[in-house]
């Protein structure tokens, strides 16, 4: 039977797949891989395999998602080993819900291997723990845009909820999302922190506060792919000084 293992790739350190993705990609005929996966993951692809670039990134041209489930469907029809690599967790704001429902309406199998989400690795590279029991009692991953204006995240009621906040995609709506928790009732000097490329040799981060955050944030310089962190477990971070003296963006 046609088959397809949709495989999370990690937010960036080869070191961090799980076995299951090595032995998974291993055995590869095809891999499917996504712009944000790091492309030295590929050095455990059979030399044989056939790599087709899918890049799909917030704000930049992206190979339609249409396309690449119907290039899956074929190559899996074809009896090739299938494998969609995807940055981070394939069920964590990376479509694997939508891939795993085409796929199976098309008689095609689909196995799902999860992957540490960005949302966890970065705030773990700079010793933020998303949860404490001093401050935050759970943690909400959300996207910093939806899919249309009916769909944006009510900043409002996540400031309200006193979680943990954990922001994928949100750089470009730092202006929104700080004007939205505020009006919810969060405090100018609740603690931020923006992670960009986390656990890769480029990382940078920047920790500031949520007063300051879009203008710190545009004179750091930091975009894309990035993680905000917002709320008081940022305290725990290596490079907390203070409250009242951001730092700058660090590599």
């Amino acid at each position: 039977m046609s088959s397809v293992t949709l495989v999370g790739a990690g937010p960036g350190d080869p070191e961090l797949l799980t076995l299951k993705a090595v032995r998974a990609i291993e055995r590869a005929d095809v891999v499917l891989i996504d712009d944000l996966v790091n492309p030295e993951i590929l050095q455990y692809a059979p030399p044989t395999a056939r790599v087709v670039q899918v890049g799909k990134r917030g704000g930049c041209a992206s190979t339609p998602q249409e396309f690449i489930e119907r290039l899956m469907i074929a190559q899996a029809r074809a009896g090739h080993r299938v494998v969609r690599l995807k940055g981070g967790d394939p069920y964590m704001f990376g479509r694997g819900g939508e891939e795993r429902a085409s796929l199976r309406a098309a008689g095609v199998e689909v196995d799902v291997i999860p992957g540490i989400s960005s949302g966890l690795a970065a705030p773990t590279s700079i010793g933020i723990p998303v949860t404490h029991r001093g401050w935050s009692q759970g943690v909400t991953f959300v996207t910093g845009h939806g899919k249309d204006a009916a769909s944006e995240p009510n900043w409002r009621a996540l400031a309200q909820s006193g979680l943990t906040l954990v922001i994928y995609m949100g750089v470009a709506r730092v202006d929104a999302i700080q004007a939205g928790l505020l009006a919810g009732g969060a405090k100018a000097d609740m603690p931020v922190a923006v992670v960009q490329s986390a656990t890769r040799d480029n990382q940078k981060q920047l920790i500031t506060t949520l007063g300051q955050f879009p203008q710190t944030l545009r004179d750091s310089g930091l975009g894309s792919p990035s993680i905000i962190i917002v709320g008081d477990v940022v305290r725990c971070a290596d490079q907390w000084q203070s409250l009242t003296e951001p730092l700058r963006a660090t590599a």
